[in-house]
């Protein structure tokens, strides 16, 4: 009964695909500087099956340039896969490995495609995705009136596992090459107030990613220009959450002057508890004391007394003097970032949940499986795709793409 139902469907679908083809042609005739070169056969896969299309074919003898505007209408000019295909395949490619793809594609769907076909086309569909984001037409979804909102901005770094070809040359933290490249995400979305207990309330699917393996000035503009997607110039208060990371308040200083820079909270605590573990044992007493008092003076905002205490330690070991110069250091340069008292009345978001759960489901459970080594390419094909579905942008996209 199914192959029945697909044969009639196949059937059905290259009756329709003729009406395509003889209305796109019929507008394209006008051109005159193109001649009619007869007709051109060729098989495209479609989610029902292979169907067979006949096509005019346009050749212009003066520029040297042939054309088959059926394919052009369609968006299959180097591709034997219908869109349908190309969308399922890229989506399936984005959310697990290449080499299980083909056959959980095949399971579900009847298709049958290698896993190189899969990897093929889900780079193809990573880039165009990214220039879909870099449009200046780019639609975003309906919201709520910017202008009554509170948005923030997050950023963030993970690591990622590559290959040799993407590593060449670089040096890695702890060893003389590296294994792996930073992934630098970020994430906007929008409170919509607070709940009963007066804590701070995200929009529900207010939230959009951006990221890539890419230097910090080039994911500078990239953010930006998502932050005039979301129309962030309008919104009542613009916040940014990062953590101690130069790269990131470099970022904010340069395309968000006015925002309200906001270390996370509970960044910040694992610095007094670096200081900790190197005063105190592991479980004693005195940890316990010592960083619930910096915990207590952290959430008050009172910055200056975590430092004094800090300061207050007797250091015994060149180790111990490091690690007390380096946290004094972090503590005051980031004093107005962690005013946390003052955030919570004005019932701002401390911490960056959101970009961390973003890291592991976006980057992670698809980058960082075991055993996988990626290309460059792969990877930030593979990342704009994830970027774009979990930001609700999938329908959008290929509705843009349809255009």
């Amino acid at each position: 009964m199914r192959a029945q139902m697909l044969d009639l469907g196949r059937k059905i679908i290259e009756k329709v695909l003729a009406e395509i083809e003889v209305e796109t042609t019929g507008k394209f005739a006008e051109e005159r500087k193109y001649k009619l070169y007869g007709y051109r056969s060729r098989k495209l896969l479609t989610l029902l099956g292979i169907v067979e299309i006949k096509r005019k074919y346009y050749y212009n003898q003066q520029e040297h340039k042939s054309r088959i505007p059926f394919d052009e209408k369609l968006g299959i000019m180097e591709s034997s896969y219908s869109c349908g295909i190309q969308k399922v395949v890229s989506r399936v490619g984005a959310y697990m490995p290449f080499d299980t793809s083909g056959q959980q594609l095949r399971e579900l769907t009847g298709i049958i495609i290698d896993a190189k076909t899969v990897e093929r086309i889900t780079k193809q569909l990573g880039t165009e995705v990214q220039r879909y984001n870099q449009g200046e037409d780019k639609r975003m979804p309906d919201r709520a009136e910017i202008s009554k909102q509170t948005m923030y901005l997050c950023m963030d770094g993970t690591c990622v596992p590559m290959n040799k070809e993407a590593l060449r040359g670089r040096k890695g933290k702890q060893t003389e090459e590296a294994k792996t490249r930073e992934v630098k995400l970020g994430c906007i979305f929008t409170q919509i107030g607070v709940n009963p207990e007066g804590y701070p309330v995200r929009e529900a699917e207010s939230t959009t990613y951006v990221g890539g393996i890419i230097n910090a000035e080039t994911f500078g503009r990239q953010i930006y220009d998502e932050s005039n997607n979301r129309r962030a110039e309008q919104a009542r208060r613009l916040c940014i959450i990062g953590d101690g990371a130069a790269w990131i308040w470099n970022i904010a200083e340069e395309y968000f002057p006015g925002a309200t820079q906001i270390v996370d909270l509970y960044h910040a605590r694992e610095h007094y508890w670096n200081v900790a573990r190197s005063f105190f044992y592991e479980g004693s007493k005195m940890l316990y004391i010592w960083t619930e008092k910096r915990k207590k003076e952290l959430d008050e905002g009172n910055v200056s007394k975590v430092i004094k205490a800090i300061k207050g330690l007797k250091s015994k070991t060149e180790s111990q003097r490091s690690v007390v110069e380096r946290e004094i250091a972090y503590f005051n340069k980031h004093k107005y970032r962690m005013r946390y008292n003052y955030f919570r009345k004005n019932k701002f978001f401390v911490g960056s949940g959101v970009l961390e759960a973003g890291c592991k489901s976006v980057i992670g459970q698809r980058l960082k499986q075991s055993g996988m080594h990626w290309s460059l390419e792969g990877a930030d094909s593979v990342i704009a795709l994830r970027c774009c579905m979990y930001s609700n942008q999938w329908e959008d996209f290929w509705e843009k793409r349809a255009a």
